[in-house]
């Protein structure tokens, strides 16, 4: 969990750097953020409430009891894994996926879109790997942006080869 909340604060600030600090040589100043727009017909498409904010359901992939298996056996797993998680993409469930770094007991996340922890927990049991036992979710509601459903999409445009 605590290394979570370091990627998530790495991530917070990353996000506010813009280009970095100014150079020594000129005085700091500060810049005028952008004018923006509130664009109600994107808030409502991606479900924000009045703070561009919305309801998700976080997974916490950990470590299964059932790890061992051929080098063949967890390829095929693997792969299965990974077919689901494309599936419930492009459905529109699955908001972010990804593995952590390091070999923890925590060994990935997902993020749902979706109302509730059972809708989660029925999309969870599809994964190949969670049936199989080699991975066990943890489910929490989270509140985070509504920008986050058009990760997917921009995802794909960024993306040079496909999982």
């Amino acid at each position: 969990m605590k290394t979570l909340l370091i990627l998530f604060a790495a991530v917070l600030i990353l996000v506010s750097c813009s280009s970095g600090p100014a150079p020594i040589s000129e005085p700091a100043t500060a810049t005028a953020m952008p004018e923006t727009t509130f664009d109600s017909t994107l808030a409502a498409q991606l479900g924000a409430d009045q703070y561009g904010m919305r309801k998700y359901v976080m997974a916490f992939l950990k470590k299964g009891p059932n790890r061992d298996r051929t080098k063949e056996q967890a390829d095929s797993l693997q792969r299965a894994h990974m077919d689901n998680i494309i599936r419930m993409a492009e459905a529109g469930k699955l908001v972010v996926a990804g593995p952590f770094f390091d070999d923890g007991e925590v060994r990935g996340i997902y993020i749902f879109a979706v109302n509730s922890l059972e809708e989660a927990e029925a999309l969870t049991n599809t994964d190949p790997a969670i049936q199989a036992g080699s991975l066990e979710m943890e489910l929490r509601e989270w509140y985070g942006s509504a920008a986050l459903m058009q990760v997917n999409e921009v995802h794909k445009r960024v993306q040079k080869e496909g999982i």
